[in-house]
């Protein structure tokens, strides 16, 4: 009782003195276009996702985690005048919670998210996720199986990683569950098959947001390059063998492995919070069939890549990949989502699976299925806005260059790190490499050094993405999973962090290859990384032991 009083005590005092400063500083930005803050481009820009990710991590309450990361950011950038902080925080057009959910690439986002919510709810209510849990449950005999089943659908569904999250997740729940896998361990084989495949795969909307990071005045083919930077992305592609390691060798460790032992005893959430719960119960019909499920997926799946290439407009004449270089993802996923729920009822209709009734019940469940996503990542969007509005990225990017030309024989390394570092703040994997591969190629124009820094920036931005709390990808693989969000985190963090810290060896490595002259030996570091790995892998088996089947 007396740390609730002490609590409240100090946040009225914190409330009296901003009420105060607000008395005594404008509440209106005169000159819009050139105010800056006190902290702006300064280590106090990093501040307020330091707190969200700093809270979430140690209350395991991700709502008011990123609330308050969103309060602070808003404070420090109109001085603590708390008048013009809230007015930031809602209605800034740069990063203001209503901005953010005013722009239509975000709404089309939350908009295919209920839209796969509403089919999700159509598949369960139809029979079609029991049918094809039984049917698979013929064919996928072991957890290790049905683990290697949610790779290999990941890796097939490359094109973009929000559509890779959601829909792994929807066809292959019912799998990971009759064989006792986690949603948490479910959750992290979906993130790391969605951004890593997609980093690395040329016929992708990431492959696309690289190519346009490449500045236009370099002369450089984007595409190219990109393709260029694959065998050194190695965090992209240790995280494959990461996955393929823990689920073959079967060992896990750190918070998943108690996860891991709780789901084989019949638990598959291990924490109170089951927040899709509801949405959950598989209901049997005679009638139901496996393709109940397969069809609309396939038909989801193919509209989607259809509707991604026409936006970049491949029909008017464009080759296809161009088209999907100028493809909008948000656009496209809209599309085929309201495609596939067409079919979806005419095919119901016709199977006499459902009922008019039935149909339009799954409308509103479907939407309420997505609600914890949506919050997540509108506070997530509005988080990184208040970052930018901070220029934490004009920070990092001053950082990496000038420190560039004292240190190039271990710029792979720093720019890895700095990637990862900016990525974890802000949440978001394209944002960092759009600004770091202009410093890089300012610094290496061109030439196999150029390449390996490109990788190294796209390797980095995608491991701080895959570890952050505030990361789209890592809430849309939450929500694919039906794993609470701070589960899914927590869990992932430390399988990620060994992957990354055996990538910093590797990028070490190139970088002294580099400077011995041996620069053609560069291609050692991903078999190297490779075998270190596994070696890391055999080590905390040994000492943790291995998971009972």
């Amino acid at each position: 009782m007396k740390r609730k009083q002490i609590a409240m005590l100090i946040f009225i005092a914190i409330i009296i003195v901003l009420m105060v400063v607000t008395g005594k500083t404008p509440g209106e930005i005169a000159d819009p276009e050139n105010y800056q803050c006190k902290t702006y481009a300064t280590i106090l820009s990093l501040l307020p996702p330091v707190i969200a990710i700093g809270l979430a991590l140690i209350t395991k309450e991700v709502y008011t985690s990123l609330l308050a990361g969103i309060i602070t950011g808003g404070l420090l950038y109109s001085n603590f005048n708390l008048e013009l902080g809230i007015n930031t925080m809602l209605f800034n057009e740069n990063g203001g919670m209503i901005a953010k959910l005013s722009d239509s690439g975000n709404t089309g986002i939350l908009v295919f998210l209920v839209m796969l919510g509403i089919l999700v709810s159509l598949l369960n209510k139809a029979g079609g996720s029991a049918a094809f849990g039984k049917w698979a449950s013929k064919h996928i005999k072991t957890r290790i199986g049905a683990q290697l089943s949610v790779m290999v659908l990941g890796i097939l569904i490359f094109v973009d990683d929000y559509f890779n999250c959601l829909t792994v997740g929807s066809v292959l729940r019912p799998v990971t569950d009759r064989h006792k896998v986690s949603r948490a361990k479910l959750s992290y084989i979906i993130d790391a098959t969605a951004a890593p495949v997609c980093i690395i795969a040329p016929i992708s909307s990431w492959a696309a947001a690289v190519t346009s990071s490449v500045p236009e005045d370099a002369g450089i083919n984007g595409f190219a390059v990109f393709i260029q930077t694959i065998p050194y992305n190695l965090y992209a592609l240790l995280t494959l063998v990461m996955v393929l390691g823990v689920t073959i060798l079967r060992v896990d460790f750190g918070p998943m492995k108690r996860h891991e032992m709780n789901a084989i005893a019949g638990d598959l959430f291990t924490t109170p919070g089951r927040p899709y719960e509801d949405n959950e119960e598989e209901i049997l019909k005679e009638n139901a069939h496996v393709l109940d499920l397969i069809l609309p997926v396939v038909v989801l799946i193919i509209s989607c890549i259809i509707a991604m290439v026409y936006t970049g407009g491949f029909f008017s004449g464009t080759s296809f990949v161009d088209a999907f270089a100028n493809s909008s993802a948000s656009v496209g996923l809209v599309l085929g989502g309201a495609v596939t729920l067409v079919f979806t009822f005419i095919y119901f209709m016709l199977r006499d699976t459902l009922s008019f009734r039935e149909f339009t019940e799954c409308i509103p469940e479907g939407f309420k299925s997505m609600i914890a996503p949506i919050l997540i990542l509108t506070m997530a969007w509005t988080l990184s806005g208040m970052t930018n509005l901070l220029g934490a990225k004009v920070y990092v990017a001053d950082l990496v260059s000038s420190s560039a030309g004292s240190m190039q024989g271990f710029l792979p390394m720093i720019i890895f790190i700095v990637a990862a570092l900016l990525a974890f703040a802000t949440g978001t994997s394209w944002g960092t490499f759009s600004i770091l591969i202009p410093i890089v190629i300012g610094v290496f124009p061109s030439g196999q050094m150029m390449v390996i820094s490109i990788a190294s920036c796209l390797a980095g931005a995608v491991c701080g993405d895959h570890c952050s709390p505030i990361s789209d990808t890592t809430i849309m693989a939450s929500a694919g999973g039906h794993c609470e969000h701070v589960n899914h985190v927590s869990t992932q963090l430390p399988y990620a962090i060994v992957v990354a810290a055996v990538c910093m060896v590797g990028y070490l490595l190139i970088g002294i290859l580099q400077a011995a002259k041996l620069a053609a030996l560069s291609w050692l570091a991903l078999p190297v990384c490779i075998v270190l790995l596994f070696v890391i892998l055999m080590l905390i088996r040994a000492k943790t032991g291995r998971e009972e089947v």
